[in-house]
């Protein structure tokens, strides 16, 4: 049974869709979903953010590798909604780990004051694990781009 997601998803709704809380949940809210599509998510960036204590002191940079987490988190969330508005009702019960990074772009800073805009797409399904192309914007300009594989936990 198809069932309708309705957005916008805020943040209460993205913590039943993934394990995640802070300070590593990554993703604030999702405008834009397609199943076994495409996912359009926020994050916006503080000055609050915990890792700008130490990345860098005066100068606070958001670290790549948060960027592609918040990525993958996007897909996870992909992933968790298509599951959903196909009548999975426990869809968020399931645990994926991101297991490849595959052509990490990073073009320019991400700054507290930014809003991150996520965008990725399904590429591909295999067995338990999925492939996105997922590509980070701010103010529509790209700041970061990846492929990323993510897999189902099994046990």
């Amino acid at each position: 049974m198809n069932q309708t997601v309705q957005l916008p998803v805020d943040v209460r709704g993205i913590e039943k869709l993934l394990p995640h809380r802070y300070p590593f949940l990554l993703v604030d809210r999702v405008v834009e979903f397609e199943p076994r599509k495409r996912i359009l998510a926020f994050k916006n960036i503080t000055a609050n953010e915990p890792c700008f204590t130490g990345h860098f002191p005066g100068n606070p940079v958001m670290p790549g590798v948060l960027i592609v987490e918040a990525m993958a988190q996007a897909g996870g969330l992909l992933t968790t909604l298509t599951a959903q508005s196909e009548g999975n009702e426990r869809a968020g019960e399931k645990l994926f780990y991101l297991v490849k990074v595959d052509g990490a772009k990073f073009m320019k800073q991400v700054v507290p004051g930014d809003r991150l805009e996520l965008e990725v797409e399904l590429k591909r399904v295999i067995r338990n694990m999925a492939m996105y192309g997922a590509v980070a914007r701010v103010d529509g300009e790209v700041v970061a781009c990846a492929e990323i594989l993510c897999a189902e936990a099994q046990g």
